[in-house]
């Protein structure tokens, strides 16, 4: 069976399940659409966690950043991850206590005002529609590529989906469709990993493979694959693999830091701690969520190494220089053109010798080097970081079903999370703004058909901008982090854990967060640090310290604190019940009753 056919059969199969799920799960209160009537089970909570926060770009683009950026890019594995400690021991439980739907409720319950509750909402809009982007991508290349049909067809069909079951089930629908997503992506991703590890290594298990040695028969039999890959990049002048940083070590640090509290401030990873019976299980949710996410985040490094090691040894396949160790464009496996066609794989035959010359250029010594050999340049001009995870299984001629699951995949990622940003931005409006704001009257029968009409306009502005994306968050959806850090991960922290931050101080905190990361992000706009794309060292000479675009949230976030703390503390006290709230909060219930204290 060709793969076209084998493509169609699987991801109708899993959008067939995901439809029957919609169906079966159907939201017919509020507190069900909002929030699964809060009777999610821990370790179902955890799972559909899961799913909701790996994403397109967990799925897609994260082994591809790792295929490019080698060392450099374990600050998506460690931010993204670190995260969700800090959303487990910070956040998750002391929300969760409080008993509210929306992210935004609690700020303007905590801090007393309608504004705060506003400033929220626009802040939790902005970072979820450029997050949402991302996943409109994912889905538009995987359906361009596999399915072979436009770009804005793909971003159709992905549209339908999410419409069908997070209108009609609400997050009960998203809930146990996340579930079954998350099955469908792990599986995809794991059972290629194994099969190359295999080939490579002779290991069938990825997270071993890395570190073990190259599989008999296969170039460099005997070396460790780590070493293998650093002598292959280094060999067309690209840095060593093991070594890559991006930009400045304070700037991988803040992009770290960026991420790590971005994870712990995204409302839609937020809101599924409000879906659990019981405080202690939104603790364990985190918990099993991070067990989840860890069987993939273990496994990129492999795929993404592996999958750079497969990409060389395609192109380049002898020592440099030598006239046979360039491939001729004409035998390129039928994956190369397939991909070219998708325009995210581009080659340009510089100095017409029919071959492919595909090295580091911006590398004086190498530059100098392929002169001599008649090469005109790099002549992969384009190769984009999303295509590794979907071409790999390609690359390494694995069987058409496995192309397949990858497909399925990588859509089930790219939905899943998808689905979460969508009802937090409808949410917030149908909640927050209309029940909370304009009518607070409204009957639950009326805001429910406000929920679903408010879903189904996020649905059609995630599709606007998926088919128009703004120049700033075009790059990258770490700008979402960054805007979630700057301006919802430190007005929660200190909404929880600092009963003195008032009203004006929340206020003020917040739109200075958000308003300096993103007047930073508009002035560098088009210049973003977008890794795999650039030299690897090259940074803009006015970047704030070498702290790239992307990077910025963290310090958009100190900024926050500052304003925040700084305004509280010339102008009034919270009023006693709010400070009284805040320590009921986070102090358990019955605690010093034995000791009468």
């Amino acid at each position: 069976m060709d793969l076209n056919t084998i493509t169609y059969l699987v991801v109708g199969a899993t959008f067939a399940l995901y439809i029957g799920i919609a169906v079966w799960a159907r939201a017919g209160t509020t507190g069900e659409f909002y929030v699964a009537g809060k009777g999610v089970h821990p370790v179902a909570n955890g799972m559909a966690t899961a799913a909701d926060w790996m994403s397109a770009a967990s799925f897609i683009s994260m082994a591809g950043l790792i295929a490019f950026n080698g060392y450099g890019a374990s600050v998506f594995l460690m931010g993204w991850t670190g995260g969700y400690v800090l959303l487990a021991l910070l956040l998750a439980p002391y929300l969760r206590k409080f008993g509210k739907f929306t992210v935004p409720e609690f700020i303007g319950e905590r801090f007393y005002s309608q504004t705060a509750r506003l400033v929220a909402v626009i802040c939790l809009i902005l970072a979820s529609v450029t997050y949402v982007i991302g996943q409109m991508k994912g889905i538009g290349v995987a359906f361009s590529r596999f399915l072979e049909t436009s770009y804005e067809m793909g971003l159709f069909i992905g549209m339908g989906i999410v419409f069908i079951y997070a209108v009609m089930g609400g997050m009960k629908g998203i809930t146990y469709t996340q579930i079954a997503q998350y099955v469908v992506l792990i599986f995809a991703y794991t059972i290629p990993a194994v099969f190359i590890s295999m080939n490579l290594t002779g290991n069938p298990i990825p997270q071993l493979g890395l570190i073990g040695t190259m599989a008999p028969g296969e170039p460099g039999a005997g070396m460790d694959m780590m070493a293998k890959l650093d002598q292959v990049v280094t060999d067309l002048g690209f840095g060593k693999y093991s070594e890559q940083v991006m930009g400045s070590k304070l700037n991988m640090f803040v992009y770290t830091l960026s991420l790590m509290i971005g994870t712990a401030g995204l409302p839609h990873v937020i809101i599924r701690f409000f879906t659990v019976p019981k405080v202690k299980d939104a603790r364990s949710s985190a918990g099993w969520a991070l067990i989840f996410i860890a069987i993939l985040y273990t496994t990129a490094p492999a795929v993404g190494s592996m999958a750079r090691l497969n990409l060389m040894n395609t192109i380049q396949t002898g020592p440099v220089g030598e006239t046979t160790a360039n491939i001729e464009y004409a035998k390129v496996p039928e994956w190369f053109k397939k991909w070219e066609a998708t325009g995210l794989l581009q080659y340009e035959d510089k100095n017409g010798d029919g071959r492919i010359q595909y090295y580091n250029d911006k590398n004086a010594d190498m530059a100098a080097k392929a002169e001599g050999f008649g090469w005109k340049g790099n002549e992969m001009v384009k190769v984009d970081n999303d295509i590794m995870v979907l071409a790999n299984p390609e690359i390494a001629g694995l069987p058409n079903w496995v192309i397949a699951i990858v497909v399925a995949g990588g859509l089930a990622a790219a939905l899943s999370t998808a689905a979460g940003l969508l009802l937090a931005i409808a949410s917030a409006v149908s909640h927050d703004v209309i029940k909370g704001m304009i009518n607070p009257n409204i009957s639950e029968k009326a805001e429910l058909l406000a929920s679903r009409f408010s879903m189904i306009g996020a649905i059609a502005l995630a599709g606007y901008f998926g088919l128009h994306p703004p120049g700033f968050a075009a790059g990258t959806v770490a700008i979402a982090f960054g805007l979630a850090a700057a301006s919802i991960f430190p007005v929660l922290m200190m909404g929880i854990f600092n009963k003195k931050v008032n009203r004006a101080g929340a206020i003020w905190g917040m739109i200075s967060g958000i308003g300096i990361t993103m007047l930073y992000v508009f002035q560098h706009k088009g210049i973003f640090f977008i890794p795999g794309t650039a030299f690897l060292g090259d940074m803009e000479p006015d970047w704030f310290f070498g702290i790239s675009p992307n990077a910025f949230g963290a310090v958009g976030a100190v900024v926050n604190f500052a304003v925040a703390i700084l305004v509280s503390k010339v102008t009034a006290e919270p009023p006693e019940h709010i400070q009284h709230l805040v320590e009921d909060i986070r102090v358990p219930k019955g605690a010093g009753t034995a000791t009468g204290h």
